[in-house]
């Protein structure tokens, strides 16, 4: 019951976050001195055809004019049409978002697979020479520019060997569409051939985005690990002759893992959003790619609806990570 309690608090609280959220992006889109119609209309256009496309698009209105109508019709899921590719918005929003949604899924494996388990090793050698290198390892994991780092690999694993594709998601036509997450979809169809290279496509972008993350869990594991180890009931298990890998990998890191898994939440809203970059140097057909082009097609009302998704990524990601907190920690039920 309790559990039940906190998932509708978490409910109630997500339609005036999103409100807020709305309200501030709409302004921060539109105090940005461009003109939208003038670059719609073209270099060529007179002042006449500029002002005459200036009203039909509503852009003549007062801000809090065109606030009122952007939320009413968001309210009915009609997030307007694209300047850029003509298309609602919601619909090339829901085209491209498996795509962002599967990198960043596996980013955020890849991320937990070698973050924890590093992280763990860590804590347990601490100041030796392994907790040293790993320490050194994840600084620069956090350090290294994603663009830069996505560049050298394509370098290395693309031109010079040729053991990965260049860019893209996937040679040809790809396996037939049942979900849009194309590694799920071959697997669906029992496609092998296509399964293997969405998994080639998709292994350079999902390490470059998925190294500055791994580093972030494994230092917040260390800490964990490192401050529930010399807890009483580890010393208590120790004495009793348990073996000290189950102590360690099953209740040690099952108390240290609170902290990680509210990290990896957060991580999960940052890599999604953080996307942006990745795609554009790996031409990852996404989220990000599209972003990219509307800001400097200057389209606000598609910049608007990519920053509304991300915030409501970002808002059922954390209502997960609340959830699963109940599970992990019986005492946040209190």
């Amino acid at each position: 019951m309790r559990r039940i309690e906190i998932i509708l608090s978490r409910l109630l609280w997500l339609i005036p976050t999103l409100i807020g959220l709305i309200v501030v992006v709409f302004f921060i889109a539109n105090v940005v001195p461009t003109d939208p119609a003038r670059i719609i209309a073209g270099e060529n256009a007179t002042t006449e055809q500029v002002e005459a496309l200036r009203t039909e698009l509503g852009f003549d209105e007062p801000l809090y004019v065109r606030l009122g109508i952007y939320v009413r019709d968001l309210a009915t899921g009609n997030m307007g049409r694209s300047l850029y590719t003509q298309r609602p918005i919601a619909d090339d929003l829901a085209h491209r978002l498996p795509a962002t949604l599967e990198l960043t899924f596996a980013a955020t494996l890849i991320a937990i697979g070698l973050g924890i388990p590093l992280g763990v090793v860590s804590a347990i050698r601490r100041n030796t020479m392994t907790d040293q290198v790993l320490r050194v390892l994840s600084v620069s994991g956090l350090a290294i520019a994603s663009f830069w780092l996505a560049m050298e690999l394509q370098m290395l694993f693309s031109t010079r060997w040729g053991l990965t594709p260049l860019n893209g998601r996937i040679s040809g036509f790809g396996p037939d569409e049942i979900t849009g997450f194309f590694v799920l979809d071959s697997l669906l169809t029992w496609d092998m051939e296509s399964l293997g290279d969405a998994l080639l496509h998709l292994l350079l972008p999902a390490v470059t985005l998925a190294l500055p993350a791994a580093a972030t869990i494994l230092r917040f594991t260390r800490a964990g690990v490192l401050e529930v180890i010399t807890s009483n009931f580890v010393l208590y298990e120790t004495a009793m002759g348990l073996p000290r890998g189950l102590i360690i990998w099953k209740y040690v890191l099952r108390n240290a893992l609170i902290s990680t898994v509210t990290q990896i939440g957060l991580i999960f809203g940052v890599l999604f959003s953080g996307a942006v970059v990745v795609e554009a140097v790996f031409d990852w057909p996404g989220l990000g790619t599209y972003a990219v082009q509307s800001i400097l097609q200057s389209d606000n009302k598609a910049i608007l609806g990519f920053t509304i998704l991300v915030g409501v990524v970002f808002i059922v990601v954390n209502l997960i990570v609340d959830i699963l907190h109940t599970f992990i920690d019986p005492r946040t039920l209190k």
